[in-house]
């Protein structure tokens, strides 16, 4: 009903919608630019980046190709102009106000209208309005905006301090930090008109923002209240529509506040991923006027609530969501800018982001603070498919300037995208910055720049007044109770302490940056795991899109310009000689890596899932990348799953079962993140390489709701007289299964199998094996195959489904490795 109704609404509004109110987008205007004291003008795109404006001119190479990034860096130190003419009607000039909306300029930009003088800009992430209606003329109107460099403005601001800060020049330009470069990503410091620029003309009445506070939910009734800010050019009557409900209004001059609740019966709960469905409620907020619609707004609001608990315990102090008033075991990923240049991402790469992490079972995404604020593509389909996000404020492992500029163009920037977001379901919680704290308390900072005592005391009042008094309350100002939840920094305390596992949130990096080994997850478990990971190579088939194909290897100058971190290879060489057999070959080393990286997952998260309550979030760095690379992502740039995916797929089912070996015992827990409970059989046996049953055991089990609990103990002595490098414990609960190595995958004396593959329907394979095959990986020409890298018993019959019609599959297993 209400769909149909929303749908009717929207016709009419556009069917109503005179030019009172509309937008001329000026983006497709035929746009030039050139270096500053050139010449030459070429054509450029907007919304586009100086860096693709130069490459779409023939006048750079490919900046992702082979080593191209090294000989491109000159760009960031040059100014560049972008110039176009537009012709305005008589009509058009008419309008009683016209105002001029830049949606997104990177970053410092002086913006001159018709040669005068008209914006200067100092943030990336704000939206940037003035009125024009005084500075347009009817026919041409010319538009020139000169870019300043972002890294030169950095450099000279950074030289006003008597210290220095940390994180060096980028720390002074509200830009996006990964633009300067990351341990995963290059650096391309970019310039240019990134969103897109709009006339937008108005006449007597705008629609400025709204937002909505959800004042009661219950199963039978939900109060929502809907605050809208009007700005009306004189004293003014309106009536505003909120679907069918209207109420007239007697407005003031100037900007108005506007409250009207509206009631829904029986209201549908929103739900994320795996609990229930994302319900969302359609809504159409207009402003009528003599029965024409002047401007409207729409909305698609989920009902729920959420809360961050944290209330003490005997050992610390809990950190976890409840959703509905249900807690909550959050599962997913970190998320970082899809793209070094923003405008090449669109609406369907958003969507397949997050598409990739609800077919994972994810139902939460970490927006990491070194970005941007994404688009609003990203925030519906979370809304959409029921993901949760996290989501930072953008500052990064670093700290920040304090001067009045600085706090009052943050403080906009807030304002700008809170309101933008706010009326999302997904949006979870808003968190200040990604290591600020951690890096000032742990990383060496104060010794490593020689602060003084007035130095430090400085710099951390300025960290203080940014992150816990501006941006908290600006939320405050801006957010109803319910939905502002603000958790100052992630995480709340650093790695190497004890407490950080007991209290708040942890990003766990004993592995990797500690060289740990994966079975310190097991001990190195928090309250709620919002960062940790591990390193694997992206598909061959990527390689070879940035890389010449013919000279692919770990010394090639292309692949190790495509891994960022300094020691990233030597880190991955280093673990994988722990677990795995290392092959010379390319094609068996860029697979046994990826492996690598899954079973690290693997051991993390159901570490984490074997400690709920105790732990109650599990969200690995990091789920996609932002070019070609060789990173911690589990989604390659160009969309390929990689080992990781597919083992976080089967890692984060709602039902698990995870052994573990502890007190000289196999204990087998299953996590059960359903609401309810399930009765069933646990089977257990244990399986010889050539599918032989060497020992089972059956028990009939009740698994309560939303637990992690030991269901089955079996004591080591009982295999000892089994030959464990050739058995393997396979275990099933319902839909559940899993497959148990007693030793690493190099101590497997693993046989050749045979493996056979048939089609057995247009998009569906049957693949079977006559003795165990380790890691089964399945490839084809444009293909992907919804289970990959899994292990096949012998005697298995196991059906896939792929992304369309497979001719010519090649087959690997970990045994081609081993040889």
């Amino acid at each position: 009903m209400l769909k149909n109704l929303f749908l009717l609404l929207a016709i009419l509004s556009c069917s109503l919608l005179t030019a009172q109110n509309s937008f001329r987008n000026l983006s497709t205007e035929k746009w030039t630019f050139h270096k500053q004291n050139d010449t030459k003008k070429n054509k450029a795109t907007v919304p586009g980046t100086i860096h693709t404006d130069l490459f779409e001119n023939q006048l750079i190479p490919n900046p992702f190709l082979e080593t191209n990034e090294k000989d491109l860096q000159w760009i960031e130190n040059e100014n560049w102009e972008y110039e176009t003419k537009f012709n305005l009607s008589k009509s058009e000039l008419k309008n009683q106000n016209i105002d001029l909306l830049f949606e997104g300029l990177d970053t410092y930009a002086t913006v001159y209208l018709n040669g005068k003088l008209l914006l200067e800009t100092d943030n990336m992430f704000r939206t940037w309005q003035t009125s024009v209606k005084d500075k347009l003329q009817i026919g041409e109107n010319s538009l020139k905006i000169i870019f300043k460099s972002a890294s030169n403005f950095g450099k000279e601001e950074a030289k006003k301090l008597p210290y220095t800060l940390p994180g060096d020049e980028k720390v002074f330009t509200r830009k996006a930090q990964y633009h300067y470069g990351w341990d995963w990503g290059p650096r391309f410091v970019t310039c240019g008109i990134y969103k897109p620029i709009k006339l937008h003309f108005w006449n007597e009445v705008k629609l400025e923002t709204v937002k909505y506070s959800q004042m009661e939910l219950t199963d039978t009734k939900a109060v929502l209240e809907f605050t809208t800010e009007i700005n009306v050019s004189e004293v003014y009557s309106i009536e505003l529509q909120i679907n069918e409900k209207s109420t007239t209004f007697h407005l003031k001059k100037g900007k108005n506040n506007v409250k009207m609740q509206y009631e829904i019966a029986q209201p549908k709960r929103w739900w994320c991923n795996g609990l229930g469905t994302a319900n969302l409620y359609p809504f159409q907020i207009n402003i009528v006027k003599n029965k024409k619609i002047i401007d409207s707004k729409q909305l698609n609001i989920g009902l729920r609530t959420i809360e961050l608990v944290q209330e003490k315990d005997e050992i610390g102090k809990s950190f976890y969501f409840k959703l509905n008033g249900k807690p909550v075991f959050m599962k997913g990923a970190n998320y970082i800018p899809p793209d070094s240049f923003l405008p090449r991402v669109t609406d369907s790469t958003y969507n397949k982001i997050v598409k990739n992490a609800v077919d994972a079972n994810m139902n939460m995404i970490r927006v990491w603070g070194g970005g941007v604020y994404a688009d609003e593509a990203f925030y519906e389909a979370c809304d959409k498919n029921g993901i949760l996000v996290w989501q930072d404020f953008m500052f990064a492992c670093a700290m920040y300037p304090s001067d009045e500029k600085f706090l009052s163009t943050v403080k906009q920037e807030v304002v700008d995208n809170v309101n933008r977001l706010q009326n999302h379901a997904s949006i979870a919680l808003w968190c200040g910055n990604n290591e600020n704290d951690e890096g000032w308390k742990n990383w060496g900072w104060q010794k490593q720049y020689n602060y003084s005592k007035s130095d430090s005391t400085a710099i951390w009042n300025g960290y203080q007044k940014l992150f816990h008094e501006i941006i908290p309350q600006t939320l405050d100002s801006l957010v109803s109770k319910e939905k502002n939840i603000y958790w100052p920094s992630s995480p709340s305390i650093g790695w190497g302490r004890k407490e950080s596992l007991q209290q708040g949130d942890s990003h766990y990096w004993g592995v990797w940056w500690g060289m740990e080994p994966f079975e310190i997850y097991k001990k190195k478990v928090g309250r709620f795991m919002s960062e940790y990971g591990f390193q694997g190579m992206p598909s061959l088939e990527t390689f070879s899109k940035f890389a010449n194909s013919d000279n692919l290897n770990l010394n090639s100058d292309a692949v190790k310009a495509h891994q960022k971190h300094p020691t990233g290879f030597q880190t991955i060489q280093t673990y994988m000689e722990r677990d795995y057999k290392v092959s010379t070959k390319f094609d068996h080393y860029v697979y046994v890596s990826q492996l690598l990286q899954a079973e690290g997952m693997k051991t993390a998260i159901e570490a984490h899932r074997r400690a709920k309550p105790y732990c109650m979030g599990s969200l690995f760095w990091q789920l996609n990348d932002c070019w070609p690379v060789t990173s911690w992502s589990s989604v390659d740039y160009f969309g390929n799953w990689k080992a990781v995916q597919h083992q976080a797929k089967e890692s984060f089912e709602n039902i698990l079962i995870s052994v573990n070996e502890e007190e000289n015992q196999y204990k087998i827990y299953i996590i059960n993140d359903e609401l309810i409970s399930k009765e069933g059989k646990l089977e257990i046996q244990l399986i010889d390489f050539n599918g032989n049953i060497l020992w089972n055991k059956n028990s009939e089990i009740r698994i309560d709701a939303n637990t992690s609990i030991v269901y089955s103990e079996i004591n080591l002595k009982e295999f000892e007289k089994f030959n464990l490098k050739q058995a393997v414990l396979n275990l099933k609960f319902d839909h559940a299964e899993t497959n148990f190595f007693f030793v690493k995958p190099k101590d497997l004396e693993l046989k050749n199998p045979t493996i056979e593959i048939k089609s057995v329907g247009e998009t569906l394979i049957e693949i079977t094996t006559n003795s165990l095959a380790k890691n089964v990986f399945l490839k084809a020409e444009d293909i992907f195959f919804v289970d990959n890298y899994f292990d096949l018993l012998p005697n298995e019959k196991r059906i896939i489904k792929t992304s369309k019609p497979a001719k010519d599959i090649e087959v690997m297993s970990l045994f081609d490795t081993m040889q």
